[in-house]
């Protein structure tokens, strides 16, 4: 049974610990969700996925996915499951960011969006009822309804336009789910998106209109987009006290180690970002000591290990050394394992994020763990 289980709630912050229970598998939450953008977390292999990093899920990316391989690869190979073989559970965003990013080449009304591929400039229309039908095609356990994503600055009238939007769209997505099946035998659930820009009377409009739905998750998008941090968790505390207790809440593309553990204080079980592997291919490392760029001259005859703290291989058997090494030499490997150190790291900030609520301690130790892990080493 798909369901949302919450298993200890914190005394001192609104911190939880919770299990969603999926066909694919449990994940205990919090929880941080590496990002499989066209069905591979990029430079990092599934194995290690599984086996160094510890991941319990990972997302897909519905544009992308639609656009290559394409439905009817998936459809063949009966789901992204089987097509990529992660047999844990995978979610899929609704492509809405993508098209939000695209704004030089999409056009939004009130029944979708129509919009240029980057990959050939060859047109495609969205509508709410066709990503259910992408995400079904595509087979993920969570699946996400189709939004229009705001950007920062944005004024008030075009939020709320926006918001209107966005619901409607919602309403239409929760009517196709409804009436279609899964095509892969196993259960499929959709979250709703609460959106509202950083306006605190349209949030409250948006998060009071997804209780509806009575999903087993919600999911609040449009925030870290450019906003202020301080503005971001006001309104995600806001969403969060409006939201179920007994029901998942997904803060969409959050974020730095520091956004994470206070996100997780106000209430958030699941996140994900591209920025462990972005800016680990970039030679930023998060460790537990702080932030690394590898690249720089300090770390040349650095034969300490990359992070002797960081449960993951790679960063117990490599030094700051070699990986400077391989950032010069402008080796792939490189890349890869500053990506799987970062996931790792990921993985294991939020594995002691979970211990910390079960022992009572969690506010104690958030402050202190911020104040190490964000300051810069070089």
């Amino acid at each position: 049974m798909f369901k949302f289980e919450l298993i200890v709630q914190d005394v001192d912050t609104k911190a939880r610990t919770g299990c969603l229970h999926t066909d694919h598998g449990d994940i205990k939450t919090p929880i941080f969700m590496p990002v499989g953008t066209v069905g591979t977390v990029k430079a990092v292999h599934f194995r290690d996925l599984k086996e160094d990093i510890k991941a319990q899920i990972i997302l897909g990316n519905t544009y992308h996915l639609y656009l290559r391989p394409g439905l009817n690869i998936l459809e063949q190979a009966g789901g992204l499951h089987k097509f990529n073989g992660w047999d844990r559970p995978i979610l899929t965003d609704s492509g809405g960011y993508q098209v939000y990013s695209l704004s030089l080449i999409r056009k939004i009304t009130e029944d979708g969006v129509k919009f240029q591929s980057h990959i050939d400039g060859s047109y495609h229309f969205f509508s709410p009822e066709k990503v259910m039908d992408i995400e079904r095609s595509i087979g993920a356990d969570i699946i996400m309804a189709f939004d229009e994503c705001t950007p920062y600055p944005c004024e008030y009238k075009y939020a709320e336009k926006s918001l209107a939007l966005t619901r409607k769209w919602l309403k239409d997505c929760m009517c196709r789910y409804h009436s279609t099946e899964p095509l892969y035998c196993y259960h499929q659930e959709l979250f709703p998106i609460v959106q509202g820009s950083v306006y605190s009377d349209l949030r409250k409009i948006a998060a009071e209109d997804v209780l509806q739905y009575g999903a087993v998750g919600n999911a609040i998008g449009g925030l870290a987009v450019g906003e202020p941090a301080e503005k971001m968790y006001e309104i995600t505390e806001q969403v969060c006290d409006i939201l179920p207790k007994n029901t998942a809440r997904y803060l969409m593309g959050v974020g730095t180690p520091a956004n994470i553990l206070e996100s997780i204080a106000l209430g958030i079980d699941m996140f994900d970002c591209v920025m462990p592997t972005r800016n680990g291919r970039n030679g930023m490392l998060f460790t537990n000591a702080g932030i690394i760029n590898i690249k720089n001259k300090r770390w040349e005859n650095d034969f300490s290990p990359i992070d002797p703290l960081c449960p993951s291989y790679v960063s117990v058997n490599h030094t700051k050394a070699y990986l400077r090494h391989l950032f010069a030499a402008r080796e792939i490997l490189g890349g890869m394992i500053a990506s799987q150190h970062n996931l790792a790291f990921y993985l294991q900030l939020v594995g002691e994020a979970r211990k910390h609520i079960e022992e009572g301690d969690y506010k104690k130790w958030k402050d202190s763990k911020i104040k190490t892990v964000m300051q810069r080493l070089s």
